[in-house]
């Protein structure tokens, strides 16, 4: 089976950024959440990168039990492959973050590549009348949050979950965090292909111009040569800009809720499939095909559906 010119597309579907007074689509609930990723799935996206949330506030949940009542629904009614944050928020510590891949052994994790700046402040201001928590105004507001993805930390969830044979959708912000996943690369605790998903315009990482893209590809590249698989994250409006210009380079996709709340200038995308579909219609335009969960899993030499523990 040729693989050549199929481009894999994740959905995020909720995500720890936004807050559920930006948007009536956000999913919360985990029924939303379940529903939000069987759509995404059947437009089109192979791998779900997968958050849950507190159904009372919709503050992010990043407990072992927030996560039961997603991870088996969805993989008994579709064959994506599911992808655990490790991110979790960037207010958690390391060791709240690691539970529900650690106990959940997924076929995929992501991995944050470096301790970073993360400035969501600049949404207070677009949407501090609307917001309904408390909660939600003193997180947007937070000048001081340092996302902490130390040696240490990324060395421990490497570790921690490789020895179940999870592999890692490695987030990448900005150049640093590349030559950081050298390091460990070159250690042999990570081995390839390496799904590098570069990460572009969000406040405290790499900005969105397309001269920020080709350099991100270019240091990847010299660092990595053919045994990475490179997949781009655009933040907000840069979404399809970015995602189109990656495809047409040969990359794969991520789109999704948590990265981008809207479907065009003054329109909330009113699901993750609409965003799913979007990303398609880019891809197929080109030429290419989106893969299969199944072509997704040969791609990024995945474990199977059939080892995760749930």
């Amino acid at each position: 089976m040729s693989l050549q010119g199929k481009v894999v597309i994740t959905c995020a579907v909720t995500g720890a950024i936004h807050t559920p007074s930006m948007s009536q689509y956000l999913p919360v609930s985990a029924a939303e959440i379940v529903d939000a990723a069987l759509g995404a799935a059947e437009a089109g996206a192979a791998v779900i990168h997968l958050h849950a949330r507190d159904e009372s506030d919709g503050r992010p949940d990043q407990s072992v039990a927030a996560f039961a009542p997603i991870l088996g629904v969805i993989k008994q009614q579709s064959a994506a492959v599911l992808n655990i944050t490790t991110g979790g928020a960037p207010t958690m510590s390391i060791a709240e973050r690691i539970q529900p891949a650690q106990h959940y052994r997924p076929e995929l994790a992501s991995l944050n590549m470096g301790t970073m700046n993360f400035g969501l402040f600049p949404m207070l201001n677009r949407y501090d009348a609307a917001l309904k928590h408390q909660w939600e105004r003193d997180y947007l507001g937070n000048k001081d949050i340092i996302f902490r993805n130390t040696f240490g930390d990324v060395e421990h969830v490497m570790t921690t979950l490789g020895a179940g044979g999870t592999r890692f959708e490695f987030e990448c912000y900005d150049t640093s965090h590349l030559y950081n996943l050298r390091h460990f690369y070159d250690r042999g605790l990570v081995t390839g292909p390496l799904f590098i998903q570069t990460v572009f315009g969000l406040m405290g990482g790499i900005g969105a111009h397309p001269d920020d893209v080709l350099h991100m590809k270019r240091t990847a590249d010299r660092l990595f040569g053919d045994n990475y698989r490179w997949s781009v994250l655009g933040a907000g409006r840069n979404q399809l800009n970015i995602a189109a210009m990656a495809a047409a380079m040969g990359g794969h996709v991520r789109v999704g809720l948590e990265d981008n709340l809207w479907a065009g200038k003054g329109r909330l995308a009113e699901s993750n499939a609409q965003q799913v579909r979007a990303a398609r219609q880019i891809i197929e335009g080109l030429g290419l095909e989106v893969a299969t969960p199944d072509e997704a899993r040969e791609i990024l030499a995945l474990k199977g559906a059939d080892r995760v523990a749930f």
